[in-house]
């Protein structure tokens, strides 16, 4: 397995993107963010023979059609998908992918695991190397800080759900898609859940204590400066407001950004303000 950490122009935690490589003949491209020299070389190297996401955000996606001309893989998008894949790459995909899934390489089966969050078609890829179970999580999971699950594209009940079932599934090894390799996936993915679940624990009170607009619960649920990264956190508050909407917790009007504490029971999303 190759991992090319790949300089990227988008706002992302390490300024790069991982690509990886499985397989030396038949083998699987995951990931590659843009056309790079160190990338280009590993490709020259190997038989790619699939090409694959985990999911289409941009600063995963940029190299795609170059590979994909250049080697003549199949490429793979996630079923119910495809349209957002043709149009965030340029490229038609030729097979999809969902759970379970197996793509056959030379570094043996790689199958395919659904974790929406982050993003609603975002997979993992799993695979034995050298006898452990290794995931590639994409950005479900980092070694250090957290990861951005903003609305409308992400859905924190999907996230806290896909880090929930990776716990379950107890991996040796995780490979994301920014920074290093994660060599003990349960007290990362903990950390994680703590950070969202405390988040929200914010976000709960801060409707409960009089917030009754969306910038308003920003400002109360984040206590650092958030310059330059304001429309992130908003983007984050927002997916937690339509988790406790949908579970009942508050009444929440994405239409006019208002929102309040739920009192009469019945859950949802209001239509009010």
């Amino acid at each position: 397995m190759h991992r090319v950490a790949v300089p990227v122009t988008h706002t992302v935690p390490t300024g790069t993107t991982n690509a990886y490589l499985l397989g030396t003949r038949r083998a699987l491209l995951v990931d590659p963010p843009a056309r790079d020299d160190e990338l280009d070389a590993v490709v020259a190297e190997h038989d790619v023979a699939h090409l694959a996401v985990t999911h289409v955000h941009p600063d995963h996606v940029g190299g795609v059609a170059d590979y994909a001309a250049e080697t003549g893989a199949t490429v793979w998008a996630r079923r119910g998908h495809t349209a957002a894949f043709e149009a965030a790459t340029g490229v038609t995909p030729d097979r999809t992918l969902a759970e379970g899934c197996v793509i056959d390489t030379d570094a043996g089966p790689i199958t395919v695991v659904e974790t929406p969050g982050h993003a609603r078609e975002h997979v993992a890829f799993e695979l034995r190397v050298d006898g452990h179970e290794v995931v590639l999580c994409g950005d479900l999971a980092v070694a250090e800080g957290s990861v951005v699950v903003g609305a409308p594209d992400g859905d924190m009940r999907s996230y806290l759900t896909s880090l929930r079932r990776l716990r379950a599934r107890d991996p040796d090894r995780l490979c994301p898609g920014h920074g290093p390799p994660i060599d003990e996936p349960r007290p990362t993915i903990d950390r994680l859940l703590d950070h969202r679940l405390e988040r929200e624990r914010r976000v709960r009170h801060a409707v409960e204590s009089g917030a009754r607009t969306l910038e308003e619960v920003v400002d109360a649920a984040y206590d650092k400066d958030l310059s330059g990264v304001v429309d992130l956190a908003t983007a984050t508050v927002r997916a937690h407001l339509e988790k406790l909407a949908v579970e009942g917790d508050v009444v929440w009007t994405p239409t006019t950004g208002r929102v309040r504490p739920q009192r009469d029971g019945r859950g949802g999303v209001g239509t009010g303000g």
